[in-house]
């Protein structure tokens, strides 16, 4: 059983600030400080990115988080909210029969 999951959802295509979750800040992607905040909580059994993004992915391995999936195209777009892209990470887990007990979401770019 893994009681707790964090979850880091960051998708590819921001309109609006393009590459955000990725974009240098002080020297590092700004989606490093999510996880590195995580990592360093000690909270969390394991800690993952929900992205539909190649770069993404990459990044956050680099950083030590796990990328275990790629979220589906129905679930990248503008207006997908975060509750489903969560439920579909919990249910990959579930869908290996391995429980969770607790969630946390934390966002790419506000740890």
């Amino acid at each position: 059983m893994m009681r707790i999951l964090g979850i880091i959802p960051a998708r590819g295509g921001s309109k609006r600030i393009p590459g955000k979750n990725i974009k240098s800040f002080l020297g590092k992607p700004i989606i490093s400080y999510s996880i590195l905040a995580a990592q360093e909580s000690g909270v969390f059994d394991k800690i993952i990115v929900s992205t539909d993004s190649k770069e993404i992915a990459t990044i956050a391995r680099d950083y030590g988080a796990e990328v275990p999936f790629f979220r589906p195209p129905e679930l990248s777009d503008d207006f997908t909210g975060t509750n489903k892209v969560i439920a579909h990470s919990v249910k990959h887990y579930q869908g290996q029969e391995i429980d969770v007990e607790y969630v946390c979401c934390i966002y790419a770019t506000a740890p």
